[in-house]
């Protein structure tokens, strides 16, 4: 049964995609903000707002309640759509009595939003899955067993399909037929497929994986942690600078995860530049600042008594 009973009806309610919204840049909320300024005027009702602490490990608050805490907060949250392999035995499967025939060869491609870019030189990925190695999601069983992926960006023009992987596949099932996309094995150092329709891939080996353990129940692995290093990048021709060193946001086009099943689009954009505490602060600006933010803290407490 559906966890989102009638969500068609939910969706026919609502406005059709706007096929129009080009992606853009605006000004900033506030092109005249200066240091010490704190925040702009968007949010001045939030201002006198009180917050409110949750310990993740309170008595009687279920473990998934921290999942769907964290997903609605960290937003939004770019998704690595990631294409693997299977391949022989891992030792782990081995020691769990697996038979040693020869399988047939199986790819599985599936989208995770724990993920992100985390190094330049080598380029490495952190991956997040939520299962352990002795009962490893299909993903992390084949990074596992061979050790290999490749991982793909997903774009508004395959937004449906990317989201068809996240089925509740049997093992050996394929998402690359549930969702038509069209797998394409020309990797250079990998031998798994990238998406033809993805904008930008990166070949990718395991460098890594570790396991956590659980604090809500002692003694189980709750997830694993695998960085992935990238050996060689894919980007589409009309995406790509002169330089090579640039993919416009304009055709890449990417989606984003928030809370639930919630995705977004990337059509705003805002610049803001690197500010150079010399040109646009320097010490003796400085120093008038810490005079201001003493004066405030002074204030607020006295307004506390």
């Amino acid at each position: 049964m559906s966890r989102h009973p009638d969500f068609k009806t939910v969706e026919a309610s609502r406005p059709d995609w706007d096929s129009s919204a080009g992606f853009r840049f605006t000004k900033t909320a506030d092109p005249n903000w200066t240091p010490g300024s704190g925040a702009n005027s968007l949010d001045a009702s939030g201002a006198s707002a009180q917050h409110v602490a949750i310990d993740p490990y309170e008595a009687g608050r279920p473990p998934v309640f921290n999942y769907k805490l964290l997903i609605s907060a960290i937003t939004p949250r770019p998704i690595g759509f990631v294409s693997t392999r299977s391949g022989p035995r891992s030792d782990a499967g081995a020691a769990n009595g697996e038979t040693g025939e020869k399988e047939k060869e199986t790819f599985n491609l599936a989208p995770f939003s724990y993920f992100n870019v985390v190094n330049t030189d080598p380029p490495i990925f952190a991956l997040g899955i939520a299962s352990s190695l002795a009962k490893p999601k299909d993903t992390l069983r084949h990074l596992v067993a061979n050790g290999e992926c490749t991982v793909n960006i997903i774009s508004e023009h395959f937004v449906e399909a990317a989201n068809a992987t996240s089925i509740d596949a049997p093992t050996g099932a394929s998402e690359w037929v549930v969702s038509g996309l069209t797998p394409v094995h020309d990797c250079v150092d990998v031998q798994t497929p990238r998406a033809k329709e993805a904008v930008f891939a990166v070949e990718c080996k395991v460098e890594s994986i570790r396991e956590f353990d659980s604090r809500a129940v002692p003694g189980k692995k709750s997830g694993s942690l695998v960085l992935l290093e990238g050996l060689r990048f894919w980007v589409r021709e009309d995406a790509l600078n002169e330089d090579r060193n640039a993919v416009a946001p304009e055709i890449l086009r990417p989606i984003s995860r928030l809370g639930g099943i919630t995705y977004a689009r990337t059509i705003d954009a805002i610049e803001l530049p690197r500010p150079v505490f010399e040109k646009e602060l320097g010490m003796d600006g400085y120093e008038k600042l810490v005079k201001k933010a003493e004066a405030k803290e002074t204030a607020a407490k006295e307004a506390a008594e």
